[in-house]
């Protein structure tokens, strides 16, 4: 049964003006336009906007929630589990929280734990997703690959992958375009590709502008000293530039 923009925007939560926008930049159509202009939607259309709803949980840009959405063979039920994945760490940061206040309303300020703000697993865990959703195929071989680790693997391979990065920042890689820089490149596509999934040019550009992220540039600069991340996104382009040549 058709709805009305109005009844979509009830039914959603989402505004008018926001459907109107989605509708302009191609990412939500109405299935039909009367013939005095009145936008009308769907069942098909109200799941395709649950989806970018999700999608925009990531802080992803529409524009690339629309190429995604457009991804032949792209699964809303790959986009679900993602989802899901997501609300329990962060349930399980809230809870952290939570315990923390009621200690300190006991004990009082002598009990600090910092650990307990810590958000760089959610951090990771969203930036790795952005990067590599987009392409079906590498996020299921993530997953594949995620499922079968033991115990601790994940941590380890967490910080082995922070200290090739890291690697950008030391003297000899300070020209993204030096010998040494673009051997720390391949060693990281080597190692995402052997841990996480295979990293194609593609994805390897992406993860460029993933590092430069706000979320994920804190945590490498800390790791390898100020602009470490700028760094090693402009070697990363370097390398994908010649690698296309």
């Amino acid at each position: 049964m058709a709805m009305t923009i109005g009844e979509m925007a009830r039914r959603s939560g989402v505004t008018i003006r926001t459907l109107r926008h989605y509708d302009r930049i191609g990412l939500l159509h109405p299935c039909t336009v009367t013939q005095s202009g009145y936008r009308c939607y769907d069942e098909a259309s109200l799941e395709r906007l649950h989806t970018i709803r999700l999608f925009r949980e990531l802080e992803l840009p529409l524009s690339d929630i629309r190429r995604i959405l457009d991804t032949p063979g792209f699964d809303p039920a790959d986009a679900l589990d993602m989802q899901i994945t997501l609300l329990t760490m962060r349930r399980e940061h809230l809870d952290r929280l939570i315990q923390l206040a009621q200690t300190l309303k006991t004990k009082g300020m002598t009990h600090m734990d910092f650990s307990a703000f810590d958000t760089r697993k959610i951090d990771d865990y969203t930036a790795q997703a952005k990067a590599a959703f987009g392409h079906t195929d590498a996020w299921t071989e993530y997953e594949q690959k995620e499922n079968a680790r033991h115990p601790g693997d994940s941590e380890r391979y967490g910080r082995e992958l922070m200290e090739i990065l890291a690697s950008f920042g030391q003297d000899d890689a300070a020209d993204p375009a030096s010998d040494r820089a673009q051997s720390l490149v391949q060693q990281l596509q080597m190692f995402i590709s052997a841990h996480f999934y295979t990293c194609t040019i593609p994805i390897l550009r992406g993860l460029a502008d993933m590092y430069e992220s706000d979320a994920f540039a804190r945590n490498i600069d800390h790791a390898g000293g100020p602009g470490t991340a700028a760094r090693a996104a402009q070697s990363i382009r370097i390398y994908c530039m010649q690698s296309r040549a």
